[in-house]
């Protein structure tokens, strides 16, 4: 068993390939989250507009924001839909997507 310290406040115990994180309450993850064709793990926190999708998304997907997401196979929101993601919807997208398209509110 080890404890490691992330951003020298939080403690974190690791048993057997499990993080739990220990002490006060924690800052949540990002809002939106994808696997990109890089094979790895991309994170938007309160993304608004249109937003490039770094890596090339595709695969899991997972949209906890406020917002439906609407996902572009061209950059810039342009060219075919790929997929609309509601609100706390998480879904394979299939073959990949460049940018992403989040209400912009006030």
């Amino acid at each position: 068993m080890r404890i490691l310290r992330i951003h020298h406040t939080l403690p974190v115990l690791l048993l057997a390939g499990i993080s739990c994180l220990t002490g006060p309450a924690h800052a949540a993850g990002p809002d939106f989250q994808y696997v990109g064709q890089d094979d790895r793990v991309h994170g938007l926190t309160a993304p608004r507009g249109c937003v490039a999708a770094e890596g090339g998304g595709g695969r899991a997907v997972t949209n906890t924001t406020r917002g439906s997401a609407t996902l572009y196979q061209g950059p810039r929101c342009s060219g075919r839909v790929v997929g609309t993601l509601r609100p706390g919807e998480v879904a394979q997208i299939r073959p990949y997507f460049a940018s992403i398209a989040f209400p912009v509110t006030g």
